[in-house]
């Protein structure tokens, strides 16, 4: 019975991690160019079980979930037109590159601006890069040279916070770039939110399985306490 309590204990913290990730994925939503994640999980190691007098096989027990990994889906999500000339988008493979005060981080996200120096910058402050990693310009008439913005391929991709990637630079991306255009949130929504109400159905099923196992044990534990000395 208390092999049960700590295999719902483990599905619950599982869940929890699950839902942490589809909670930040749903706050998302509506990000330009945010990647999506994907959690991994898996069983801790099972239990062998046999017969203590014949000492034959019965079987196996599961000892519960466990979260192992989470992986990002970079994979390309739909553009959408936006008439803005600083909104820039990579049609293809590739990030764009700018200059934090961490160094040299990546994004997708090209909701771009000019800052008080005619540099093309994110919406936090930091400034684009080219292929030469110099900072892009913005002309005078408010465009920018996309020819001029660079597009790096990365080799082990990592979100870093903020919509910003780490990886090392492998040249070249092959994506385009587009101005007028911004690269839409990974997220799907609708599938996520049916992902996140499984969770918390499979979250408050362990729970219902803690307490009455619980209860189960203190009715056991009263009932062997009143028995005659």
């Amino acid at each position: 019975m208390e092999r049960g309590l700590y295999i719902a204990a483990a599905g619950m913290l599982a869940e929890q991690a699950r839902q942490d990730h589809i909670s930040q994925d749903l706050a998302n939503a509506a990000t330009s160019g945010y990647k999506q994640d994907r959690v991994a999980q898996k069983n801790f190691a099972e239990a062998l079980l046999e017969n203590t007098r014949t000492k034959s096989q019965i079987g196996t027990l599961g000892t519960g979930p466990l979260i192992t990994s989470s992986k990002t889906d970079f994979s390309q999500a739909p553009i959408k037109d936006t008439g803005a000339p600083l909104d820039l988008a990579i049609s293809g493979e590739g990030f764009f590159a700018i200059r934090t005060a961490n160094g040299t981080r990546y994004t997708r996200d090209g909701s771009f601006q000019a800052d008080g120096k005619g540099q093309l910058v994110t919406q936090l402050g930091d400034v684009v890069l080219g292929p030469d990693n110099r900072p892009v310009t913005v002309g005078k008439d408010g465009t920018v040279d996309v020819s001029k913005v660079g597009v790096f391929a990365l080799t082990n991709p990592v979100k870093a916070g903020d919509g910003q990637i780490t990886g090392t630079a492998a040249g070249k991306g092959a994506g385009v770039v587009g101005s007028g255009a911004l690269e839409v949130s990974g997220v799907d929504s609708a599938r996520t939110m049916i992902e996140m109400m499984a969770s918390l159905r499979a979250y408050e099923a362990n729970q219902k399985v803690i307490t009455t196992l619980d209860t189960t044990l203190q009715s056991t534990a009263q009932q062997v306490g009143n028995l005659p000395g």
